[in-house]
């Protein structure tokens, strides 16, 4: 593990300490795989980060033990077999009292185990306490994700020179990953987007067999990990003419997109963002944008904040978010146009890189 990510792990920790301060907490027990991979740098597929006052204990299974020592040095690595029961002993060698652990992420049935386990502890849920955690990026970070969307950029671009009518959205889907991963992508952070046609009318259509034709929009929302990290970003393309109908709407929704990305910057609150958008499409686009305007990214491709008509989320210096607006015509066609960019101060950084104005496949 790099000297410099060490230091961010350490202030990663610190901060989560002052929390414990400000919620009278002795520790807490972190059992999201994003939470704990963003506060020990450990990188397996199941883990507890046990984070305490005065120290921390990583608890892991034996498929880990030196994988997880490795990855999370300066922290106890504990093999455990029965991982509440791991808890509850760690929690006492600690000398913890009062533990928080993520509500949204334990079961009623672990709940109810871990208070058998650990007589004399109070088990305090934590959900909005929690929900920011990995809302704002450090420079480490940042980096990271401006690489894994300089990734996709490149693959969808790439993509859209060699993509013609004919080929089936399947086909297209697998060329786009196949492109990304020889480019140094760990993987998709979701299952890519292929829509055409009516298809492009449903926000999470999946890829199937058919063929991109002539007067097709084809929406291809793409995103890959790389270092762990999530890119994020929605192109809409023309197959050969379309209709006056197709372009007017299509250019309402770049100036709805363009007009967000312009009013983002911190302070802003999530809510204005997605208002500013429904105003730019009025009342003849707005009824056809059925989802929220963006959302944040990171070790997860969908995070704090978001971007919804009632978010309380205000923007702050280092979030990363999407901006997506769309159109959807139920059975015709469907238009979304995503950038992630990064919050600064005085208003955002693009982090993808496709130049969003519409691009013609002949």
């Amino acid at each position: 593990m790099s000297q410099s990510l060490s230091h961010f792990l350490h202030a990663r920790r610190k901060a989560v300490r002052e929390k414990l301060c400000r919620n009278r907490l002795d520790g807490i027990v972190f059992s999201t795989m994003s939470h704990v991979r963003y506060l020990t740098g450990f990188t397996g597929s199941a883990g507890i980060f046990l984070l305490g006052a005065d120290g921390d204990r990583l608890l892991v299974d034996g498929r880990y033990t030196t994988q997880a020592a490795a990855e999370a040095a300066g922290i106890p690595v504990i093999q455990v077999q029965n991982q509440n029961q791991g808890i509850a002993e760690a929690v006492q060698a600690l000398k913890l009292k009062s533990v928080g652990f993520e509500a949204v992420s334990v079961s009623v049935e672990t709940y109810n185990d871990l208070r058998k386990k650990m007589k004399g502890v109070t088990l305090v849920p934590l959900g909005d306490e929690l929900a920011g955690l990995r809302a704002v990026k450090d420079r480490r970070e940042k980096a990271v994700m401006k690489k894994a969307a300089a990734i996709a950029s490149a693959a969808i671009a790439a993509l859209a020179r060699e993509m013609r009518p004919g080929w089936t959205e399947q086909e297209t889907a697998l060329q786009l990953e196949w492109i990304a991963r020889r480019a140094g992508a760990e993987q998709v952070s979701f299952e890519t987007i292929v829509a055409s046609g009516p298809h492009g009318a449903l926000p999470h259509a999946k890829p199937t067999k058919r063929r991109l034709r002539h007067g097709d929009f084809v929406v291809i929302d793409f995103g890959v990990k790389y270092r762990g990290y999530c890119s994020d970003e929605t192109c809409t393309f023309a197959i050969g003419e379309l209709t006056a109908v197709q372009k007017n709407a299509y250019r309402a929704v770049l100036r709805a997109h363009d007009d967000a990305i312009a009013f983002v910057r911190a302070g802003r609150t999530a809510a204005d963002v997605d208002a500013l958008v429904r105003s730019t499409l009025g009342d003849k686009y707005g009824r056809y944008f059925v989802h929220g305007t963006g959302h944040g990214v990171g070790l997860e491709v969908h995070e704090a904040p978001r971007l919804t008509p009632n978010s309380r989320d205000v923007l702050t210096a280092g979030m990363v978010v999407t901006v997506e607006p769309g159109v959807y015509y139920p059975g015709r066609w469907g238009i979304r146009i995503e950038d992630t960019v990064f919050v600064k101060e005085n208003g955002c950084e693009l982090l993808t890189g496709m130049n969003k104005k519409l691009i013609v496949i002949e």
